[in-house]
């Protein structure tokens, strides 16, 4: 970790279509428009280049890694900005059939420092008709990942991993000073837990927390919560970006790692409690 050092952060928070070509134009604009005011460090929200509807809808239009037109385009806008760019979750096609929820960190000379498959399926039956069944189209992935930035180790999560805390504490333990999770989450999920679970991640592993964000009505009438978020490692919220697409920035004091974990070191400390010894 560079202690003392500075940087800044920038979190989009997008209105994707099932339109890819519209929606690598959208992303690619508010990233210029985030380095313009300085960002070093962009991060793109989950499903940034495609938010389609249904299993064979999701097959047809996921794309090989080698050829993914976003990714292609997202290496490229690295390089021109001279920027690290987190490019949110791409649908991925595998040779299974199935998709991977993939995520790409690019350096500023446009080369894939690290990739990330999601590992928790969202498989949910929210109530009123409106249920999510991801392991039907997605194969999940099987390790954590973490990269190292020049200010730092980023750790890489998707979405629905939020609810899982012991793969935070994990990637923490393994060095991570910044956790990001980039995510589309339901507007009745958002609003009930979006905040707090955010928090709670930052508050555990005293890292930042980088949430960049989906948000309004998407295709087969899905709607997402919007609120990217950057969370300081005291649980602070330093930026909200609301309900409307657009950027959020803020400077990262990497130092407040080290202090936040210096006044509650929780983090470090394993757990004493084992199943097996219960009475």
């Amino acid at each position: 970790m560079a202690v003392g050092t500075t940087f800044t952060a920038a979190c989009l928070q997008v209105n994707a279509s099932a339109d890819m070509a519209a929606n690598i134009a959208a992303a690619s604009d508010l990233t210029r428009s985030a380095v313009a005011q300085g960002a070093q460090l962009v991060l793109m929200p989950e499903n940034v280049s495609m938010m389609e509807w249904g299993r064979a809808n999701i097959i047809a239009k996921a794309q090989p890694e080698g050829t993914h037109p976003a990714l292609q385009a997202f290496r490229a806008l690295a390089r021109d900005l001279s920027i690290w760019l987190h490019c949110g979750s791409l649908a991925i096609i595998l040779p299974t059939g199935k998709v991977a929820n993939r995520t790409y960190v690019v350096d500023p000379d446009g080369s894939v420092a690290a990739t990330y498959d999601k590992i928790h399926m969202f498989d949910v039956d929210l109530g009123n008709g409106e249920r999510y069944a991801e392991s039907a189209t997605f194969d999940a992935g099987h390790r954590a990942v973490s990269v190292d930035l020049p200010w730092g180790r980023l750790g890489l999560t998707i979405c629905y991993d939020l609810r899982f805390p012991h793969l935070y504490r994990d990637l923490c333990q393994a060095g991570a000073d910044f956790l990001c999770v980039p995510a589309a989450f339901t507007r009745p999920t958002g609003e009930a837990h979006w905040h707090v679970l955010l928090r709670a991640r930052a508050i555990e592993t005293g890292c930042f927390v980088f949430a960049p964000a989906q948000t309004g009505v998407h295709a087969g009438d899905r709607k997402t919560y919007g609120h990217a978020l950057i969370i300081n490692p005291w649980g602070e919220v330093l930026k909200d970006a609301g309900a409307d697409p657009g950027v959020i920035l803020a400077t990262i004091d990497v130092g407040e790692v080290a202090r936040a974990r210096a006044k509650i070191p929780a983090w470090a400390l394993n757990s004493a409690f084992s199943p097996a010894a219960r009475a």
